[in-house]
């Protein structure tokens, strides 16, 4: 197939793929950019009756798995959020918030999936907000 018509075509399939996850469609990239995806993930660190994870036991996740999955880069950034619990009480906690950037592939997929399921089992978590958006991507 022409380079053209090839180019054109996974064009086609990353916007139809941008579409159907719900994400708004960027149109293009400017030049010298690529598409990719931004990730928000968002770590509370309340554990109900036990004390809440510790800084130390953060560092070691970020260096056994964080840093396994996602050598090329990340980055972490420390928060205090909210949340309303199922009985209605308002939670409020220390977070950490990772901020990675990637193809979207497979590979990709599964390393953010193995990550929550990972926090969740290791520090009895409820779960983990992912906060997913498309984006165009340069070093400058």
């Amino acid at each position: 197939m022409h380079s053209t018509r090839m180019k054109n075509l996974v064009a086609a399939l990353t916007m139809a793929a941008l579409t159907a996850c719900g994400n708004q469609a960027i149109q293009h990239c400017q030049a010298g950019e690529s598409l990719q995806f931004h990730d928000l993930l968002y770590f509370g660190t309340e554990r109900g009756e036990q004390r809440p994870v510790t800084d130390a036991e953060w560092a070691a996740f970020v260096q056994e798995v964080l840093t396994v999955h996602f050598p090329d880069g990340l980055t972490v950034l420390s928060g205090t959020g909210q949340w309303t619990s199922g009985t209605g009480d308002i939670v409020r906690e220390r977070s950490h918030v990772l901020s990675l950037v990637h193809t979207g592939n497979t590979e990709s997929e599964a390393s953010i999936t193995t990550l929550i399921n990972t926090y969740k089992t290791r520090f009895d978590q409820e779960s983990v907000l992912r906060v997913r958006s498309a984006a165009c991507v340069a070093f400058r």
